[in-house]
């Protein structure tokens, strides 16, 4: 008779990467929509790889392989399952590169103004090129905040909200007194509006504390404040960077081994959510082009539900109002 070997697998960890535009009801927030089989329902219809990619960087794919890991995409983001048996240092360190594969996905989501551009910058000390990209978020389980949500703890991979900072942009999310604002306009004496009254009934939004600050060589100018560095690991068009530490000390939530290095008995979920844009919706008629009416505060952007009580705008340009290097609104032009 010849011999059988079992090896089960465990699941690691699981990363979701849920996009409100695509999850909210109208002004409703998906997580307060009223019953669970609704929130079910709108998973279920929901796919991110409509518009998103996610896949390990090569050094990352390479630990996998050396684990005997299993990586798998889904709809919701990715997974990555162990074998049962398998031991993972606790400094080990993965990362996934985030990529964006729908143009229209930087037309409804909040947060896309910056420009993620690339700098080579060479150091001559070292006879070396540097490169960075700008602007580009980085999203790990050592920085990330949670949420207590009915019974259960949600692990988001996003920082927690900052207080307004004198250079913040259109669309940065912050907290005051425990609510969460949003600017409605740049820096300085931005227009602000308030998402909730308490920021703990909301989930952590990728926000603009996110980009971390650049710490450049010693003695190399010109580098951007806020990025990345760039290196054969990651790819040139990254939007965003997840890097998961498999233990977060003093946090075990955020870890996905115990202290002998297994897969935990229950595995983390980790979140992260891009909030869908808001705008000002302008009303203008069809047939002569004249404007018609301008809703007073900004509505945001979904698929499903309609935040306003007229017609709401299609899935498009949004287009911004200047006052010199300033922006003063984002606006929808809506035909009616």
């Amino acid at each position: 008779m010849g011999e059988i070997i079992k090896n089960g697998y465990k699941r690691l960890f699981e990363i979701r990467l849920l996009h409100h535009y695509w999850l909210d009801d109208g002004a409703t927030v998906f997580d307060l929509i009223s019953t669970q089989t609704q929130r079910d329902k709108r998973l279920q219809s929901y796919d991110m790889r409509q518009f998103l990619t996610v896949s390990p960087t090569v050094s990352t794919s390479k630990s996998l392989r050396g684990f005997g890991c299993i990586y798998k995409n889904t709809a919701l983001g990715c997974v990555v399952a162990v074998p049962q048996n398998a031991v993972v240092p606790v400094e080990t360190m993965f990362a996934f590169a985030v990529t964006v594969h729908d143009p229209a996905f930087y037309t409804y989501t909040a947060l896309t103004l910056r420009p993620q551009k690339i700098h080579e910058i060479y150091h001559k000390a070292e006879d070396k090129t540097y490169r960075f990209k700008e602007d580009v978020p980085v999203l790990s389980n050592l920085t990330g905040a949670s949420r207590e949500i009915g019974s259960n703890k949600a692990l988001f991979l996003s920082r927690e909200f900052p207080n307004l900072a004198t250079d913040d942009k259109v669309e940065s999310l912050v907290q005051s007194e425990n609510a969460l604002l949003q600017l409605t306009s740049d820096q300085p004496s931005a227009i602000i509006q308030r998402l909730n009254a308490n920021k703990d009934n909301l989930p952590v939004f990728v926000n603009q504390g996110d980009v971390p600050a650049i710490v450049s060589p010693a003695g190399l100018a010109n580098a951007p404040s806020r990025g990345i560095m760039l290196s054969d690991d990651i790819p040139d068009n990254v939007f965003a960077l997840i890097r998961l530490s498999a233990v977060r000390a003093g946090n075990a939530d955020f870890s996905f081994v115990d202290g002998n290095g297994h897969a935990k008995a229950t595995n983390p979920v980790f979140q992260i959510r891009f909030k869908n844009r808001a705008t000002f919706w302008r009303y203008f008629n069809k047939n002569t082009g004249a404007a018609v009416s301008t809703e007073t505060a900004p509505l945001p952007l979904t698929h499903y539900g309609n935040a306003g009580t007229k017609q709401k705008p299609s899935q498009g340009l949004v287009k911004t109002v200047n006052s010199n290097d300033k922006i003063t609104q984002l606006v929808s032009e809506i035909f009616v």
